[in-house]
């Protein structure tokens, strides 16, 4: 397990823009989570997406985000 975790959906623009900034700023290794398979995280992420969590204390992060506050959030 790592980490850090992308809530997502499938074919999902908002998603992929996270994505592609995740590995702008070289984010560590993440697992990623899909809300459309789960009706618990359909509930809590569904109108969310997509959000990154840290594992290690809860905290969350919904988008949007930039590279700036990416990179705070992944070095806290």
């Amino acid at each position: 397990m790592t980490d850090f975790v992308l809530y997502q959906r499938d074919y999902c623009k908002l998603c992929d823009q996270a994505l592609a900034l995740m590995a702008a700023v070289r984010a560590p290794d993440f697992d990623s989570a899909w809300v459309d398979d789960d009706p618990v995280l359909e509930e809590a992420y569904g109108s969310r997406v997509p959000v990154l969590r840290d594992c290690r204390d809860g905290r969350e992060m919904d988008w949007p985000f930039d590279e700036s506050t990416l990179r705070h959030f992944l070095q806290r």
